[in-house]
């Protein structure tokens, strides 16, 4: 188990394409004994069936997106399209305080623009086997058209292009196998001096 009392937790930048299987490898994750809590981002597009506000996203307004923005309320902020989407900055600190790993599961853009305010994240990009292991993925959604799905595959490319700007690049093959390699890395990372140092100091 990560000591949490007296070390403060990680803040974790999670992405990969769509189709690499982030959500499932998080769900995973969060029944092992890494002391995680996956942020809340917030956002101005509508709501969607199923999604719950306060779980899924915290859903807003553009004018009280943009207000939030003036109050400096955001460790980082994109806009796609007409809408927003935002980390809350407060409860992260808030959480990585009482030792708790804090994973962000965000776009590459939006990955890169946490690195450059919090340079320390520890950064990991999923992908999955091969590219026709992704094409399958998206197309066994059937959920989309065939220009859909094009695009997708087009976004992903040029996605998995950044992953060379992340720390670590874990392959989701076997979902079991992909959380330990994402497990053991939140818990070297713990272990660094730099993140041991104020309980090490508690014994000097």
């Amino acid at each position: 188990m990560i000591l949490a009392s007296k070390t403060k937790g990680l803040l974790v930048v999670f992405s990969g394409p769509s189709g690499s299987g982030k959500d499932t490898v998080l769900a995973e994750l969060k029944k092992r004994p890494v002391n995680i809590k996956q942020s809340i981002s917030m956002t101005t597009r509508p709501m969607r069936d199923g999604e719950v506000d306060g779980v899924d996203y915290y859903f807003t307004d553009v004018q009280s997106f943009e207000k939030l923005i003036e109050e400096d309320y955001f460790l980082e902020y994109v806009k796609y399209g007409e809408n927003y989407y935002g980390t809350p900055k407060k409860k992260i600190m808030e959480l990585m305080d009482e030792g708790v790993n804090v994973v962000l599961k965000i776009e590459v853009e939006g990955g890169g623009n946490v690195r450059k305010v919090f340079p320390e994240a520890v950064s990991i990009f999923i992908v999955p086997p091969s590219i026709e292991a992704l094409k399958s993925r998206l197309m066994g959604r059937g959920t989309e058209s065939e220009e859909t799905f094009r695009q997708r595959i087009e976004i992903a490319r040029t996605e998995l292009k950044r992953a060379a700007e992340y720390d670590y690049v874990v392959i989701n093959d076997d979902l079991l196998v992909c959380a330990d390699d994402v497990c053991d890395i939140i818990k070297a990372e713990a272990h660094r001096y730099k993140n041991m140092k104020c309980l090490v100091d508690t014994m000097i």
